[in-house]
């Protein structure tokens, strides 16, 4: 991934910063020089970095060495770590500017020495300040479920809705360092005020802003639309004092004992993090049904996710290999579980391993137990309001048959039970054509070679594991394949792979694949267009919506006259009714001015506008959801 603050090598090398201290940077940076900030930033991304004792130095000029020198997390977390050698140091350019090129750190993670003193929510490791599994505003002793947002909560609600309505109006090119800045300051308050839930989503929006303007491989701006109205959701809602504790959040990684577990492995899946992490996920099953899994997620960038293939981690007192966990299992005894399914490696921690096994017997069979439209519909139906971006990342499993491909996504059907024992499985009648779509591109990781190789094979009957793609129809991403039991037409994998191929780290090979069948089906199949949600009318509010987010107020309000009656003309034509009220209401919201006494034009109303695109975006949100749901039960076209 590459970023204008810095080159793919030297963002892998730059430490994580608090967001409590790039903020304060920008805040003592004099006013004169925040015109520069953002070229200043832009410019480093030439800048050489070199490591020095205990940390990192970015030369910004003859007299101008900037110094980095983490904390014991890793993470740079008080204003003494970063250090400028030229004479207006420390409010100087280059020091902000290079702390503005750092990834944001998780306070979380990475907990500030200042606020440690505050109370053990912050100064505890991860795994056991956040034990509790409570609300952060319990935790913190500021409130109980249920009750209303404390005066403090109210106060760092409204700065952070006020940042955030700021970066909504400017548009992300006018969002640069110091409205960043600001989002980093009021996610700092939230922190300290006990909501959790809104500074993770200033922080995700901070993240998401610098990877659009960075342009960064993989970044999508449906993805900074979704953060951003979040971030507005809570922000808005818990200023006005609304006592929904999920609008609080709950503090993540709350560890709890959990005796004594059977867990047998699924697959492992390659992290690269836009956020500076990378590394392993190796998902489990428990004997008891549940879906775990065990990482090895640290500091790195794509060579760390790579290297991490057969990786060996610690769980307590033994040693864990991620190859090997992967297709076998661990008896663990004194284990801790977090609410999300993350198995703990506390010191207390004690695992003898389980026989290997493949999928086709023991609790992982059990994923392959149900139609895929009956799980994708139960997933779609629960919303997390604690934790809405969870959607969709529960594993799920299928029997598949390739019937072609378009791209680099591989195009399938869903097999139907067989008939009889020795009757030959065949796609079930009236299904959806389901998109297999690569998890990740990047050229270190398998997953693209490895899904061209089965579009190859038309006919071939695959056993799929995966998420479901809550954004496009039709879609799974796959993390791992294995032949169908009891099929000819399947895959052939070496006894040692157990009947699975990881598809982000094993590669398949020619002779693991049937033979090329010419009278397998596909060519009808190719001109599909599966995608319910491109092809209905709603793309209009996505296009409005999205505009409003790269572009700002002004480019909603010259896009809104530029269309007239041909926003909201076609999506009452369509049936869409309520989409045509709430885009044509953002459109008027963006161009609506007021006067004054003396009849003179005033400012427009911020915060009426950002209600407004939230009332869009909410709308938009919910009825694309309805599309995909209805997009798994959909026959194919044509």
């Amino acid at each position: 991934m590459t970023d204008r603050t810095a080159t793919a090598a030297d963002t892998d090398r730059l430490p994580p910063v608090l967001p409590a201290v790039a903020a304060a940077a920008v805040a003592a940076l004099p006013p004169r020089l925040h015109k520069r900030l953002d070229a200043t930033v832009e410019r480093l991304a030439g800048v050489p970095v070199g490591p020095v004792d205990g940390g990192v130095s970015v030369d910004c000029g003859p007299e101008a060495l900037v110094t980095l020198t983490p904390g014991p997390t890793g993470a740079v977390t008080d204003a003494q770590q970063a250090r400028c050698s030229c004479l207006l140091a420390p409010r100087c350019l280059h020091r902000t500017a290079v702390l503005l090129a750092c990834p944001v750190a998780d306070p979380a993670t990475h907990p500030d020495p200042a606020s440690a003193a505050g109370g053990p929510s912050t100064a505890e490791p991860a795994s056991r300040a956040r034990g509790t599994g409570r609300t952060a505003g319990e935790a913190a002793g500021r409130g109980r479920r249920g009750a209303a947002p404390t005066k403090a909560q109210r106060a760092a609600a409204g700065a952070l809705w006020r940042a955030a309505v700021a970066v909504l109006a400017a548009g992300a090119p006018a969002a640069g360092a110091v409205p960043q800045a600001e989002l980093l300051r009021a996610a700092h308050s939230a922190r300290l005020a006990g909501l959790p839930r809104a500074e993770s989503a200033a922080l995700r929006t901070v993240r998401g802003l610098r990877a659009h303007r960075g342009r960064q491989n993989g970044h999508r701006l449906a993805e900074l639309v979704e953060v951003l109205h979040d971030l507005l959701y809570v922000a808005g809602r818990l200023s006005a004092g609304d006592p929904d504790p999920a609008l609080v959040g709950v503090l993540r990684r709350a560890y709890q004992p959990d005796g004594t577990l059977e867990v047998y492995g699924v697959c492992r899946e390659p992290v690269i993090s836009a956020t500076g992490y990378a590394g392993v996920v190796t998902h489990l099953v428990a004997a008891d049904g549940r879906q775990l899994s065990f990482g090895d997620v640290r500091p790195g960038g794509p060579d760390r996710a790579r290297d991490c293939a057969r990786a060996v981690t610690e769980m307590g007192a033994v040693a864990v290999n991620h190859a090997v966990l992967s297709r076998g299992g661990l008896r663990i005894t004194g284990t801790t579980v977090s609410p999300d399914g993350r198995l703990g490696a506390g010191k207390g921690v004690r695992a003898t391993p389980l026989v290997e096994t493949d999928w086709a017997t023991g609790p992982v069979a059990e994923l392959f137990g149900r139609p895929l439209a009956e799980v994708v519909t139960a997933q779609l139906a629960v919303e997390d309001p604690e934790d809405p971006g969870r959607a969709g990342t529960a594993l799920v499993g299928g029997d598949l048959v390739v019937v072609g491909a378009v791209g680099d996504q591989v195009l399938a059907r869903e097999l139907a039970p067989a008939a009889g024992a020795a009757a030959e499985r065949v796609p079930v009648p009236d299904g959806p054509v389901i998109r297999l779509v690569a998890v990740s591109s990047h050229p270190m990781l398998a997953h693209v070679a490895n899904l061209r190789r089965l579009a190859s094979r038309p006919g071939l009957r695959i056993r799929v594991v995966g998420r479901l793609d809550p954004d496009r129809a039709g879609t799974l991403r796959p993390l791992a394949v294995g032949p169908v039991p009891g099929e000819a037409t399947t895959l052939r994998l070496p006894a040692e792979w157990h009947g699975r191929v990881d598809l982000g780290y094993d590669e398949l090979q020619g002779g693991q694949l049937p033979p090329r069948d010419p009278a397998a089906p596909g060519g009808p199949v190719l001109a599909v267009g599966a995608d319910a949600v491109a092809e209905s009318p709603l793309w209009r509010v996505r296009r409005l919506v999205e505009l409003a987010v790269s572009g700002g107020r002004r480019a909603v309000a010259e896009a809104a006259r530029g269309d007239g009656a041909g926003l909201a003309g076609p999506l009452r034509r369509a049936g869409f009714t309520t989409a045509a009220a709430v885009a044509a209401g953002l459109a008027d919201e963006s161009d609506r001015r007021g006067r004054d006494a003396f009849g003179r034009l005033t400012d427009p109303d911020p915060d009426r506008y950002a209600w407004a695109w939230l009332a869009a975006t909410a709308h938009l949100a919910a009825a694309e959801r309805e599309l995909i749901r209805s997009s798994w039960t959909a026959p194919p076209l044509g």
